[in-house]
């Protein structure tokens, strides 16, 4: 029998920061991803609003609706037998009121199965963040680029690039694990500001595009594996080029249907091997 394996639950990512190990984190929107995912050993799955570039070929993830998150949280949380599955709370779904909030979290994890949520912003989401985790409601912070402000940001581009903004970057992640946060993504800001947020925090960071400092790493999954080609960011690694890889497969697949050898060529082989058994 196959043994299950241990899963990882929030408590963990405290003491693997105590213990100097890194957090391997990974987006992931569907159950077959997450089982792949589950047996690479990856600890933390994030239903990423990020599945409105990469899913829905949307430009921001503003659209991104509570429902999609759950939709692809219910897909990810049956397929992730080890990891810790965090999802995203859209835009506008937390911002409101503190109530909007804890009803839209509690729909998370009663119908997507996640095992905790997160939220962007600092100190102007700090009492929200307290008031859920004041409710049993496990919750990672996210600062610096954070998507969902992309407008009011001015596009996609690093934050806390000087010293006033840095100050108020760590400031507004101490607030968020002062609320209770578990863990916060700092995203997109230069490493010595990444390195001074993870030395003064208990909890752990997670970067993306912040540099080696973090005590762990995030990556949109279809970034790594080559799948979104749209725009890549600088700091993103691709462990594959599985787009090529798809796109070769439909090619020979669309030639031998036009060319009569799909499915004849299955028929064949399925048609010698059964007389290969008679014999």
């Amino acid at each position: 029998m196959t043994a299950i394996p241990k899963k990882v639950r929030v408590p963990d990512l405290a003491q693997m920061k105590k213990r100097g190990e890194r957090i391997v984190m990974l987006t992931a929107y569907d159950a077959t991803m997450a089982r792949l995912f589950d047996q690479a050993g990856v600890d933390v799955m994030l239903v990423g609003d990020s599945l409105g570039h990469v899913i829905l070929g949307l430009d921001t993830t503003i659209p991104v609706t509570l429902d999609a998150i759950i939709h692809h949280a219910l897909g990810v949380t049956r397929g992730a037998r080890r990891a810790l599955v965090v999802a995203d709370m859209p835009f506008l779904s937390y911002q409101v009121t503190s109530e909007q909030a804890m009803k839209n979290a509690a729909r998370l994890f009663q119908e997507g199965g996640a095992a905790a949520v997160k939220l962007e912003g600092g100190r102007s989401i700090a009492d929200t963040v307290r008031k859920l985790t004041a409710a049993g409601l496990p919750v990672m912070g996210h600062v610096g680029l954070m998507p969902q402000h992309v407008h009011r940001l001015g596009g996609m581009r690093q934050q806390a690039r000087n010293d006033e903004a840095a100050q108020e970057l760590i400031l507004d992640a101490l607030a968020l694990e002062d609320a209770g946060a578990f863990a916060v993504v700092l995203e997109a800001i230069p490493n010595t500001v990444a390195e001074a947020v993870t030395s003064r925090l208990q909890i752990p960071t997670i970067g993306i595009g912040a540099g080696p400092h973090c005590d762990g790493q995030v990556l949109v999954s279809y970034d790594i594996l080559g799948l979104f080609d749209t725009f890549v960011p600088p700091f993103v690694k691709q462990y594959a080029q599985l787009g090529e890889m798809v796109l070769s497969a439909a090619e020979h697949y669309a030639d031998d249907v036009r060319q009569g050898i799909y499915p004849q060529s299955v028929e064949t082989r399925r048609e010698s091997a059964a007389v290969l058994a008679l014999k």
